[in-house]
């Protein structure tokens, strides 16, 4: 085989391998591309679902205040309630007694 053809056979070898590598490049710049914008979408979920966490961390903290003010006002109402029926049993006893 002449050296002109050996050289001529190694570079169109060495063009496909080129092209191939290039292909490869390409294909890893887009992967790239497409690994960093699913990165920022991630990374833009990630943040609402922290606001999302701290609005609903803040709507728990305000129920238990309110369900320990309602709790209290239970006891206040059941007190009151409890002082009246007393009164009422006194009053019944003492008409009773009469």
């Amino acid at each position: 085989m002449p050296v002109k053809e050996m050289e001529q056979g190694v570079m169109e070898g060495t063009g496909g391998e080129f092209v191939s590598l290039e292909e490869k490049v390409y294909r890893t710049i887009e992967l790239l591309k497409s690994a960093r914008e699913g990165k920022a979408a991630a990374e833009r979920d990630a943040a609402r679902l922290r606001e999302q966490l701290d609005n609903v961390e803040e709507e728990l903290e305000t129920a238990k205040s309110q369900l320990i003010a309602l709790k209290k006002e239970r006891e206040e109402v059941r007190g009151r309630v409890e002082k009246m029926l007393d009164q009422m049993d006194a009053i019944v006893a003492e008409q009773q007694g009469d």
